[in-house]
C-alpha cells in the first residue's frame, strides 16, 4: 500500500482543473483572492482563521495552504497552534451543545413511553 491518501498537488492536476472547468476556476480565485484581501481584518488573522477552519473542516490540503499563508502573514508558531486550539474547542463544543437534540429526543421518548403506560 505505497499509494498516498492525500496525493501531492501538482501542475499536472492544475492543468486538468483548469482545462475541465476554466470559468469556475477564474471565479474561485477571484473569490479567494478577494476574501484573503486585506480588509476590516487583517490578512494574518484571515489566515489564522483559515488554520482553524481548515482543522475542522480537516483538509490536509487547506491546513498546508493555509499554515504557509498564516506563517507568510507574520503569524507565529504560538498563534497558530492557539488558532487550531479555538479550531479544536469549537468542533467539540459544537458536539456538547448539539447534546441537545439527543437530550430533547430522550425526554419525548421517555413521555411517549409514559403516555403508552397510562
Amino acid at each position: 500500500m505505497d499509494k498516498a491518501l492525500y496525493p501531492q498537488s501538482t501542475a499536472d492536476i492544475a492543468r486538468k482543473r483548469r482545462e475541465l472547468a476554466p470559468k469556475p476556476l477564474e471565479a474561485f480565485r477571484a473569490f479567494s483572492a478577494a476574501v484573503f484581501a486585506e480588509g476590516a481584518l487583517p490578512v494574518k488573522t484571515k489566515q489564522l482563521v483559515a488554520v482553524a477552519v481548515a482543522h475542522v473542516t480537516q483538509c490536509p490540503y487547506c491546513i498546508h495552504g493555509h499554515t504557509e499563508g498564516a506563517l507568510k502573514a507574520g503569524a507565529s508558531e504560538a498563534e497558530i497552534m492557539e488558532a487550531i486550539w479555538v479550531a479544536a474547542e469549537m468542533r467539540a463544543g459544537g458536539a456538547y451543545a448539539h447534546s441537545t437534540l439527543a437530550l430533547d429526543t430522550m425526554a419525548a421518548h421517555a413521555h411517549a413511553a409514559q403516555a403508552g403506560r397510562a
